[in-house]
Parts: C-alpha cells; structure tokens; sequence
C-alpha cells in the first residue's frame, strides 16, 4: 500500500485516528476538498532540527525500549486563534500552549496528515514543544487542518491529543536529550514484512553529553500516540551514524523524512553540515524494510553566493505529486541570518534536483513586529485535492525574542512557486 495514493485501502486500525472529534463544517477562503467513499490518507511531511543494503526479512515487534508511561491524561482544549486581520497573526495556525502545558516555551516541526471519510475530514499534526531543556512530540487534531485541538498533558487513550512522546530513559541512547518529529508513514504488508505497527514515526534524537548531537531513530504504534522505540542497528539504537572523518555528514545526521517510492524501496531524506564547505546539505539513504538504510551521498546543497540559501538546505520535506508523479522537496534555506523556504523537484526523487523559482516561496513577515518576523523553516507540504487543486505548507515561524509558532500558506492553484499567508475563513 503506498501512503501517498488514494486508491488504496487503510489498514482498519487506522480509523483509530478518525474517532471522537466533534464534527465542524466551515467553508474557508481558497480551498476545497471532497469526501470519498473510502478513507483515504493523504501523506505529507518534514522537518525538523535546527541549526543543529537491507532486506525483506525483518519482523519488528513493537516492545523494543517503549516509552514509560504517561500517568496523566489532558483534556482537549482549542488552540489560540488571533483575528486575522491582525498583521501580527497572519499565517499563524497554532501557538504556544496554556502556561503549565508541556510545550508552553517552544512548538515547531509539524508533520500534518490528512483524511477523508464518506461524511467528514480529519487532520493530525504531529509536533515538537518544550516546557524545559528537552523537547518532546505531541499530537494536536483538528477537522479542517486551522482550528486544532490539543492536549496541555500526556495522552491516555486512542481518542486523546497531547504529550505523546518523551526522550529515552536510557543513558546509552541517542535520544536522552530530546525527540522531534521527521514523518509518520503507515506501513503495510505490501511495504514491508511486518507484523507489528501500523505507524511508523522517524524521527530525530539529540544527545548532548557526546558527538553526534543528532540522529535518526524509528518508532512504531497501533493508534498513532502510544509509541515504542524500535532499535537500530547503531549501538546508541538509531538507525544511521554519522559520515567517517572527511565526509560531508560526519558531524550530524537530522530531520529523517521517509518517502515509499515502491516495494522495497524507501528513501530517506536528511540533512547535516559539511564542516569543508561550512554549509548545510541534504542527502538520501535507501532501504527494503524501513530499518536497515543504506545512504548514496548528497542531493542539494547550497545555493550560489547571494541566494537566499547561499548558506545551505536542511530540514527536508519530499513528497510526490499525485498528478505527475514528480517527487517535491520543501526546504528551510540559510542565507546569512535569514531563514525562509525554497522549493526543488526532481523526475525520480534521486537525482537532478532543480530549484523552482529564483527565490524562496516564504519568508520571514518583515515589519511590525510580527509572530514570524525573524525567520521561517521546518516546512511541511499537503497536496490538496478537489475542484481546485492547492498545496498547503504548513511551517514554523519564530518572532521578537524567539517566540515560535506553527502557520499555513497556500500556494496560488497547483504552482508551486508563489504561497501566500492563510488569512481566515469566508463567514
């Protein structure tokens, strides 16, 4: 089953997901969707750090190092909404949580999905936040992808949103030191031998008692918030380790973002930092099974002298387009201090990457003071569907005194080259 085609049918577990959220029916400026007979599952997904030969017989179970539990359960409670016609809060979707609430000092890093039902839409976000040093995931749900539902606490049921991952209590781990979301794939037996999970979330741990501060790891769950880690083949239990000495990712590895290209064929796209060039750079890894990857070098790197990424890419987010079957990357580019969002395509997802357009398709919200002022990055791309066919990006901004939040552009019909701010709903 592939995660990014209508056609096929969701595994029964995944209706987990779609349960128990109050319906609400709200026309909106610009997009348009349809309801299906079916459920079907739209993939989007990438984020996520900042500057900071495999085969089918692998049979994961899902009780290798699981999280400890979460003894709390939060009740939902609405996301804050500014007005739109607030210069301050143009494009913001999702802020801080309440005080108290286990991301009320920092969110960021959406992998948004989408599904569709015969009656209704459902939309989950899984995301990165903090209240201390260490950031943690959370599921936040909502009926339209703007209005979301979240949690101040750690989830308990398969109907809950909030805390829903925490880093390891393992001293020998990679991820000690904090967790955050690269992409959640629903994983089949027509993707891989597997009779355990249905989602599989890769994401990027950090530890900083030693180097690398970053890298990939996997977990697997049956509802999409009780999650257990999968070990890797690494000793730390991530799934890669960084370059040798000279190579261009032998610092780092970050934002693992996994794409099914076909039956035994996943991609992994990542970035890190090339200390020779003094850039951030994205490179891809293969792999039969989800767990074992192989990786075969650099496919983007910095953009010339002057460009808005002149001072390189990372957090990598690549889908492909249903239309034509072209792969997509979104990308946080550097230029100087500057953070903002390029573009690039490519006919097999492996090589010949080209940048669309000249420039970055968002950028920071100059003037005023605003809630993403000092920079844009961790983009995440949904390719909508209907009359009107779009494309949100979903995305992280950071404001005056590193204030973070979550905000959604649109992109001008099917082009990928102009999005513009999501200002409000049509009353």
């Amino acid at each position: 089953m592939e995660a990014t085609a209508a056609s096929h049918h969701i595994p029964t577990n995944l209706t987990t997901l779609t349960a128990k959220l109050p319906p609400k029916k709200t026309q909106f400026l610009n997009f348009t969707s349809c309801s299906p007979k079916k459920i079907t599952l739209f993939c989007s997904t990438k984020p996520n750090t900042n500057n900071q030969e495999a085969t089918d017989e692998t049979n994961p179970t899902s009780d290798s190092h699981p999280n400890s539990t979460i003894q709390s359960k939060s009740a939902p409670i609405p996301s804050l909404q500014l007005s739109s016609s607030s210069s301050f809060s143009r494009g913001l979707i999702f802020d801080l949580g309440v005080k108290n609430s286990w991301d009320n000092l920092e969110i960021g890093s959406p992998v948004v999905k989408r599904y569709l039902g015969d009656e209704e839409e459902r939309w989950y976000m899984w995301y990165h936040g903090r209240c201390s040093e260490l950031d943690s995931v959370g599921l936040a749900a909502s009926s339209n992808g703007i209005h979301w539902e979240r949690g101040a606490e750690g989830v308990r049921s398969n109907a809950d949103v909030g805390l829903v991952m925490s880093n390891s209590k393992d001293w020998w781990a990679f991820d000690t030191h904090g967790v955050r979301p690269c992409e959640v794939v629903v994983m089949s037996s027509a993707k891989v031998r597997t009779n355990s999970a249905v989602y599989w979330l890769y994401y990027t741990g950090f530890c900083s008692t030693d180097s690398p501060k970053s890298l990939p790891g996997l977990a697997m769950s049956q509802d999409g918030r009780h999650w257990a880690r999968i070990e890797g083949e690494h000793h730390s239990g991530a799934l890669l380790d960084v370059g040798a000495k000279g190579e261009w990712d032998s610092t780092f590895i970050a934002s693992p973002q996994v794409v099914f290209h076909g039956s035994g064929d996943l991609r992994m796209y990542y970035h890190s930092f090339d200390v020779e060039t003094g850039r951030y750079a994205v490179g891809i890894a293969r792999s039969r099974d989800g767990m074992r990857w192989m990786k075969l070098g650099r496919i983007l790197s910095a953009g010339p002298n002057g460009a808005f990424d002149e001072g390189g890419v990372l957090n990598p987010h690549v889908l492909r387009d249903r239309r034509d079957g072209k792969y997509v990357m979104v990308y946080e580019g550097v230029g100087g201090e500057r953070r903002s969002i390029g573009v690039a395509e490519s006919l097999d997802g492996l090589k010949e990457w080209r940048r669309v357009g000249e420039g970055p398709v968002i950028e920071e919200e100059c003037g005023g003071g605003g809630w993403d002022s000092e920079g844009v990055g961790s983009p995440c791309l949904v390719q909508m569907d209907g009359e009107a066919e779009q494309w949100r990006l979903y995305y992280t901004g950071v404001g005056r005194g590193g204030k973070t939040g979550i905000g959604l552009a649109v992109s001008q019909g099917t082009q990928l080259d102009k999005f513009q701010r999501w200002t409000g709903f049509i009353l």
